[in-house]
């Protein structure tokens, strides 16, 4: 039977492809702020300095004391991790696959953009950020103080883009975004 982690590795291998594959054919943004290339070449970049400050012990003393908590050893928190992990990555494709065409890897305009308010916009008007940080907290759950590390970074880095992705909301749909944005929560139903 495959590790806990080997499966929590393997639904980001197949979410990223998702991911990749589903990215083709979205509506051209009305203004390009950066180039795809630069975007990825940043998210690279970012990565590998996480990946750094991970590997080189940056922390020693951390790391080591964080990764022995009893926590990150026990098989019902990993199960539970893993089951976290699977259905934030799931809510995060349906989303995806729900917004369809109007999707962007940033916070963009599109051309004839559309207000997306049914399926898991029903539930939170950022569902793809919730799904994610679902499954970044179960990965950590699973993987321990370096996937909490990336889980804390993410949810921040998602939180910030909310104010962004929000302002672009009401330019485009003043009269529909205020009353959706008023039921519905950001990236928690019922709370917040």
């Amino acid at each position: 039977m495959p590790s806990a982690e080997s499966i929590v590795i393997f639904f980001w291998l197949f979410f990223i492809a998702y991911w990749a594959v589903s990215a083709v054919g979205v509506k051209k943004d009305v203004t390009k702020s950066r180039s795809w290339g630069g975007a990825l070449l940043l998210r690279i970049l970012i990565i590998v300095a996480i990946v750094w400050v991970l590997n080189t012990g940056f922390f020693p003393g951390f790391w080591a004391s964080a990764s022995s908590l009893p926590i990150f050893a026990n098989a019902t928190v990993k199960a539970i991790g893993v089951i976290l992990c699977a259905t934030g990555i799931a809510f995060a494709i349906w989303a995806r696959r729900h917004l369809g065409r109007n999707w962007s890897g940033s916070p963009q305009m599109k051309e004839d953009h559309e207000l997306v308010t049914s399926g898991p916009y029903r539930f939170v008007r950022h569902p793809i950020y919730t799904g994610m940080i679902a499954a970044l907290f179960g990965s950590a759950l699973v993987g321990g103080p370096g996937w909490f590390a990336a889980f804390i970074i993410f949810a921040a880095v998602f939180i910030l883009r909310i104010k962004k992705e929000e302002g672009y909301m009401m330019q485009l749909f003043p009269g529909q975004y205020p009353g959706y944005r008023k039921r519905t929560k950001a990236l928690i139903p019922f709370i917040w």
